[in-house]
């Protein structure tokens, strides 16, 4: 059977891989709960039943809050199947933010998985009239339970069967499907509409950039509300990948251990974080393994594709390997073959240094509005390029603008944006073309390389343009800084906040009898203020006179996206830092220049 509709997944598996025990698993009371095939689907149905029998019909809009687990995935479906629209939320986002698009969607029903959740969004809830019912995963008082949606769902199976396949007879690949909201770094988020064909065309070609099967495990742990993760794990389940859940991203390391996965998906900031802290153990050793263990980094950061570098290179990694990186891949699971990464660019040098270690890194480009993939590197087809996010997918157009921002096209493209017919018309030009806010440009006619955002570019008093993101990911490869924003429009010189890694700055102050009663008067100390100056001095060496930063605040705060400053997906929200920190920013330009 082709699959033209999202739920359409649920036939092939039963027909492809009818024999999988753990298609999903999630860890239920400290164990892992893995499902087959056949459990898979009859949850899905189960959940159709009940929605079915409680009068939702084709088109009545569900929003999911929830972590990653295999209740939403039978939520998803169940869904669909029936033709009603899924509308995933973040589970970590403001309430103000929760009321926005609780109030804009209009859902009919709401499914939440945990008891913090639930007291969050039951106040908002009480204040849309459309909202008929809260259901929760978890077992919360005074809660409906999705337990007792099950339930519902295999009492009415019997007399509802006939219904559910008319229903689904009646889902076209052209109806809208899902409803996403963007995770919003400026303003309020917009309601990106998704059709089935858009995410069947982008995941059935995802399939085709690596070689994994049914016999593959992907330990999953990026928001399944974020498309990214959605689209992956539609994929993976296309392929037959075995598809486990992360408890938290607390217990990555765990679980990786436990699981033993083939491949993983991040954002850069995880990854970067997952290198800081080997780099941190390897800075722990001591004398010959010491030297060994960054004899073996150095080579790995100059790692080319191909054999490139020559014989005698390939035999010195073959001893790095043995020696050190076996290490690496052991503390990720030890079967870890592929990392997919998209979300921002990603530093070259980890791109390098992973794959010197046998563990190769795809990194790819896209946009909610785009399903999401626009390009990515292809181990299939042997199109890997570091440094960029790849070649365009098949069916998918691209070109780039006079202006340098990137423009595309094809069946992935959103319908367009919820509400919003203005802004859609904004994005998505009279030729079909959408302009995606990126700046980038083709190396050797093929492989797409991003440069930065275009409304996050700015001219300084002199004229010259900055691109942050650029200068932002090279002093972000400091293992002394967590993260940072670059600033200075309009103003005469760049400047930049940074906020430092404080684990590894405390061992650092600590090594150098640095005593300190908090992290404010750790970062007041002039000996830390002047290491500090040391980094940005070394990364100025490789900028042009108007990108390098003249100056610098270090920031006593952890930036997260709990706290507001980062997105779901850990972009910086710029504007939120502008407002936050609009003191300090004050005084780093109107200090005299000479001082």
């Amino acid at each position: 059977m082709e699959t033209t509709r999202t739920f359409d997944i649920l036939t092939r598996i039963q027909i492809q891989f009818p024999d999988k025990t753990d298609v999903l698993a999630g860890k239920e009371e400290g164990k892992w709960r893995r499902y087959s095939v056949q459990e898979y689907v009859d949850y899905c149905d189960w959940v159709s039943y009940a929605l079915l029998s409680t009068g939702i019909k084709k088109g009545d809009k569900i929003a999911i809050i929830s972590n990653n687990r295999p209740e939403w995935n039978f939520t998803d479906f169940g869904i669909s199947q029936i033709g009603a629209i899924s509308v995933p939320i973040y589970p970590t986002i403001s309430s103000e933010e929760y009321a926005y698009i609780l109030g804009h969607v209009e859902p009919k029903l709401v499914f939440i998985s945990d008891k913090n959740l639930y007291e969050k969004i039951k106040p908002i809830a009480d204040q849309n009239p459309g909202i008929s019912d809260i259901y929760t995963f978890d077992k919360i008082s005074k809660a409906k339970q999705f337990t007792e949606l099950i339930k519902l769902g295999k009492e009415m199976a019997s007399g509802l069967k006939e219904e559910l396949v008319r229903a689904k007879a009646a889902v076209k690949p052209s109806d809208l499907v899902t409803i996403i909201y963007t995770s919003g770094t400026t303003g309020f988020p917009k309601g990106v509409m998704l059709m089935h064909s858009n995410l069947v065309s982008n995941f059935i070609e995802q399939s085709f950039i690596h070689p994994l099967g049914s016999e593959a495990v992907v330990l999953s742990f990026l928001p399944l509300s974020h498309i990214y993760e959605r689209s992956l794990t539609y994929h993976f389940q296309y392929k037959g990948v075995s598809i486990y859940y992360a408890e938290s991203v607390g217990t990555i390391m765990d679980n990786l251990k436990e699981i033993k996965p083939d491949v993983i998906a991040v954002v850069p900031r995880l990854l970067e974080r997952i290198f800081d802290r080997i780099m941190s153990k390897g800075k722990e050793l001591r004398g010959l393994k010491k030297i060994i263990f960054f004899w073996a980094v150095n080579l790995g950061l100059h790692y080319e594709l191909n054999r490139e570098n020559g014989w005698f290179f390939e035999m010195k990694l073959r001893l790095a390997n043995r020696l050190i990186f076996k290490k690496w891949r052991e503390a990720l699971g030890g079967k870890l073959k592929i990392i997919s990464s998209a979300g921002a660019p990603l530093q070259p040098r980890l791109i390098r240094i992973f794959w010197a270690a046998r563990i190769q890194i795809l990194e790819g480009y896209g946009l909610t509005e785009t399903s999401p993939v626009v390009t990515i590197n292809n181990l299939i087809s042997k199109e890997v390029m570091f440094g960029t996010v790849g070649p365009v997918l098949k069916d998918v157009q691209v070109k780039i603008a006079e202006d340098g921002e990137i423009l595309t096209k094809g069946p992935n493209l959103m319908i367009g944006y919820y509400k919003e017919p203005k802004l859609t018309e904004e994005v998505i030009d009279s030729d079909g073309w959408f302009h995606t806010g990126d700046i980038g440009t083709f190396i050797n006619d093929k492989y797409l390389k991003i440069t930065d955002r275009k409304k996050e570019i700015f001219k300084i008093s002199s004229g010259k343009y900055i691109a942050p993101q650029v200068i932002e990911n090279k002093l972000k490869e400091s293992t002394f800084i967590d993260q940072v924003m670059v600033i200075g429009e309009n103003q005469k010189f760049a400047s930049a906040l940074i906020t430092p890694d404080f684990q590894f700055l405390h061992k650092w102050a600590s090594d150098e009898n640095i005593s300190f009663r908090d992290d404010v008067e750790l970062i007041s100390n002039p000996l830390v203020f002047a290491r500090y100056q040391k980094e940005v001095s070394e990364m100025n060496l490789s900028l042009s006179d108007h990108e390098k930063i003249k100056r610098f605040r270090l920031i006593p705060d952890e930036w997260t996206s709990q706290s507001g400053e980062l997105s779901p997906t850990l972009k910086l929200k710029r504007k939120v830092l502008y407002i936050k920190y609009s003191a300090v920013i004050s005084e780093i330009f109107s200090v005299d220049k000479n001082s």
